[in-house]
């Protein structure tokens, strides 16, 4: 049995407890409250004058499978020899040593998604894991947790050089609809007694089935609306993955009631997609009513700036509560996981950071990271 007590716990779920004891017992939450008798054999954390939030969240990020500082030896992100590639799961690629993982924990990030690059029309399947652990089939909290598609720019890019499609926008959007008109033949097939397996349409029929969103990287507002489209014609789940100029059509977004995984926002305009690029972008959404969450893409922003992602957001007119809440109960909610993580709450894992101060301070250290009750 583990006791932490003292401090000024922000259950998130629940509202502020101010000199409360949380009680762990192996890797769940039992107990949180004021006046909670500590069992005679349980460690002891104290946490007088600290604050204590859930272990936080990032929904989009690639670590494990772009590893810093190892070169292009464990890159890979990214399969770039065919633009179809749904069959291709994230988790087959993570490397749990990666320094990232590392760093996730120092900055308090405790669950993430890996998901594939933006250089494929269908990278592959996304996962979500725990950050703390040496087996990455131990860590995994879902799987499949999306299915990544990619609009604009990127995909583009990578194949124009290579004189293969797509060449334009409607190139991407008529490959995705291809796609998914081949699975839904495909389960037709199989419901027909068809015995050959496709690995390729096996993956996109959970989509169809609703069981899996597609994660859809989007920045420019035209890209948000194609990918919508595609989810309307066929009745699919849809989370939109940076939507950098989400802002500009708030009211589709929102009267859809599709999430929206925002970010990194810390960053410059260094292609046209980011033009609309704003740290108000967060404030906006939410005013609409659509769900948020933050997110830093590591590793093109580091991963323990999330926080800061968050208070350039409250900067910018974001509530802090719905700040924290788009790095843990929010971010859990969007992904899949809300059951299991996202809020100090009886039952729930007990993923926990302790700050020598106000979370959203830059002046603030992580003190203390547990991971499923034991103290990282």
């Amino acid at each position: 049995m583990l006791a932490i007590t003292g401090g000024t716990v922000h259950t998130v779920s629940n509202g502020t407890i101010k000199g409360a004891v949380i009680l762990i017992d192996q890797t769940r939450i039992v107990a949180v409250g004021q006046h909670i008798s500590i069992p005679a054999d349980a460690t002891v954390i104290s946490a007088e004058g600290k604050e204590i939030t859930p272990g936080l969240i990032d929904c989009h990020t690639h670590l494990g499978i772009a590893e810093e500082g190892v070169g292009q030896a464990h890159i890979d992100k990214n399969e770039v020899n065919s633009p179809l590639c749904p069959h291709l799961r994230a988790i087959d690629a993570i490397n749990p040593e990666d320094q990232g993982l590392s760093d996730a924990l120092c900055g308090g990030v405790t669950t993430i998604i890996v998901t594939p690059g933006s250089e494929n029309v269908i990278g592959g399947q996304s996962v979500a894991i725990k950050t703390y652990g040496t087996v990455i089939d131990h860590m995994v909290l879902r799987q499949p947790a999306g299915m990544k598609i990619a609009f604009g720019e990127n995909p583009i890019q990578i194949y124009m050089a290579k004189d293969r499609p797509p060449s334009t926008r409607m190139t991407i959007a008529g490959m995705i609809r291809e796609q998914l008109v081949a699975a839904q033949n495909y389960a037709r097939s199989v419901a027909a007694g068809a015995e050959q397996r496709d690995l390729r349409m096996e993956a996109l029929v959970q989509v169809l089935n609703r069981e899996i969103p597609l994660r859809a990287h989007a920045h420019a507002a035209d890209d948000i609306m194609t990918a919508i489209r595609i989810a309307d014609e066929f009745n699919i789940l849809l989370t939109l993955e940076h939507a950098t100029a989400g802002h500009k059509i708030a009211n589709e977004i929102a009267k859809r009631s599709i999430p929206a995984v925002i970010g990194p926002s810390i960053t410059a305009r260094v292609k046209v997609e980011l033009k609309d690029r704003t740290y108000r972008t967060p404030a906006l959404l939410h005013e609409a009513g659509v769900k948020i969450a933050l997110i830093t893409d590591h590793p093109f922003l580091p991963i323990n700036s999330l926080r800061l992602e968050a208070a350039l957001a409250m900067k910018a007119g974001l509530p802090r509560q719905v700040a924290l809440e788009a790095i843990t109960l929010h971010a859990a909610q969007i992904i899949g996981v809300s059951n299991r993580v996202g809020s100090i709450d009886v039952g729930k894992d007990a993923d926990l950071v302790i700050f020598d101060g106000d979370p959203f301070a830059i002046s603030t250290h992580v003190t203390t990271v547990i991971v499923d009750g034991k103290t990282i």
